[in-house]
C-alpha cells in the first residue's frame, strides 16, 4: 500500500482549527503529549506496519529538508 501524501481528507480548515483549539492553554510539555496521543491514536487506526513506517519516512525527510 503506497502512502498517501496529497490532501486527502474532508474539511482540512475546520479540521486544522480544531487541531489549534486542542492545542489552546497547554504549556508545551502537554502539548507534545498531546501530540504523542493523537500520533499513537492514529497510528492504531491505520494499523498497517508498511503505511506507519513509509509515514515515519516520509515525515523525518520532510523535517530534515526544512533545516538549513
Amino acid at each position: 500500500m503506497n502512502l498517501i501524501t496529497t490532501p486527502n481528507f474532508e474539511a482540512a480548515d475546520e479540521f486544522y482549527e480544531s487541531l489549534i483549539e486542542t492545542h489552546r492553554e497547554l504549556d508545551l510539555t502537554q502539548s507534545h503529549e498531546l501530540n504523542t496521543k493523537l500520533v499513537l491514536l492514529l497510528a492504531n487506526h491505520v494499523g498497517k506496519r508498511d503505511v506507519l513506517s513509509a509515514a515515519l519516512t516520509a515525515a523525518r525527510r520532510n523535517t530534515c529538508a526544512e533545516k538549513p
